[in-house]
């Protein structure tokens, strides 16, 4: 199972201090983190994609090639790339790219986003979300498996005899997670592909997640791609810890109240409990952790939201050591604890190429028959 991180880079001011950050120290700020998150021996890093302030991350793959050439073992994500506003053909070859800098440390998650003025400015229509996100996916599943393509849809404009380069690295395209919150449509797309559903339930009750979770997995299965409980998911969260818990909330609540993405609504006390933010003792955050396997059936990757809210970078640092000290490698042990041997691991670049070959192998094999 992968663990790690992922923010949204916003540029929030801390309101204990009234400082605001400039974008060049946000950016390196995320930077920072994502070595941090390799340090203490996380996983994955993923970094959201945005194109409105008070957000820094509009050109993930700039990011995350700057920070691959800077570490040698985290797999680099975006937790959104915008399937409906970006072209899908410079999604296939900017990721194809990075893929290469990266040696296969890359996956991407796709998503329509949240912030409606963003469609028009890349002249779409936003109540066409859906539609976009099924047909622009479509087109890059074929541009990265496909040589040459032809191509008519509704949406952008036809190609003849079309090659993306380069091709995907030993002819693996990166794995794809498909990020949703509330599209039922999303989910089917995901079964459909045999790729992997992320959903990022930081603002939802339990019982609605576990509703997007299992029709994924019964569809993933309706597909053929396996059993139900082998469809690849992902799940997202929110933690702040203190060795002590009073401190904790004594210390996270002043970013809670101002926050841009939940200030000023319920209170903490009542988002902790509708929702899966922890604010607690690492052991509150393993217990917490460890219940979503109880809810939604055992998965492949849980991602955490650190760096929101104004927290300042020595905050969310130490918050990392906490992270990765003694949260994860409890996570790690009691995860694997009872997992089923036919439940399969987060995918790979690595493992996926095997795959790939073993399905090469057999097919040589039948043919010689």
């Amino acid at each position: 199972m992968q663990f790690g991180i992922f923010s949204v880079g916003d540029v929030t001011t801390d309101p204990t201090t009234g400082r605001t950050p400039s974008e060049g120290e946000r950016i390196d700020a995320m930077v920072r983190i994502a070595l941090k998150a390799e340090e203490v021996g996380l996983d994955v890093f993923a970094t959201g994609e945005h194109h409105n302030p008070p957000f820094v991350p509009s050109s993930p793959t700039t990011m995350l090639g700057y920070i691959a050439a800077r570490t040698e073992r985290l797999v680099l994500s975006t937790a959104t790339t915008l399937i409906t506003t970006n072209d899908p053909v410079k999604i296939a070859e900017d990721y194809a790219m990075l893929q290469h800098l990266a040696g296969g440390r890359v996956d991407l998650m796709m998503g329509r986003g949240n912030t409606g003025p963003v469609y028009p400015w890349f002249g779409q229509d936003i109540r066409q979300g859906v539609p976009l996100a099924v047909e622009n996916y479509h087109l890059l599943h074929r541009l990265w498996r496909e040589d040459v393509v032809n191509w008519e849809g509704k949406f952008r404009t036809p190609l003849q005899g079309f090659t993306s380069t380069p091709r995907p690295l030993d002819g693996v395209p990166p794995f794809v997670w498909h990020g949703s919150i509330r599209s039922p449509e999303i989910a089917e797309q995901a079964a459909y592909y045999g790729d992997g559903f992320f959903h990022n339930n930081i603002f939802w009750p339990a019982e609605h997640t576990k509703r997007m979770v299992d029709l994924y997995r019964r569809r993933y299965e309706h597909y053929g791609h396996g059993r139900a409980d082998q469809a690849i998911v992902g799940l997202g969260g929110q933690v702040f810890m203190r060795r002590n818990s009073q401190d904790a909330v004594r210390e996270f609540r002043p970013y809670f109240d101002n926050a841009p993405v939940y200030g000023h609504g319920p209170s903490l006390e009542d988002f902790t409990r509708e929702t899966p933010l922890t604010v607690g003792s690492p052991q509150q955050v393993i217990d917490r952790t460890l219940r979503f396997r109880e809810d939604f059936g055992d998965y492949q990757r849980q991602l955490f939201l650190m760096d929101h809210a104004g927290l300042p970078l020595k905050t969310v640092l130490e918050q990392l050591d906490l992270l990765g000290e003694e949260v994860v490698p409890v996570l790690r042990r009691e995860f694997a604890a009872g997992r089923p041997a036919h439940v399969p691991d987060a995918p790979t670049h690595a493992g996926l190429l095997a795959a790939e070959q073993d399905r090469a192998a057999l097919q040589t094999a039948e043919e010689e028959k």
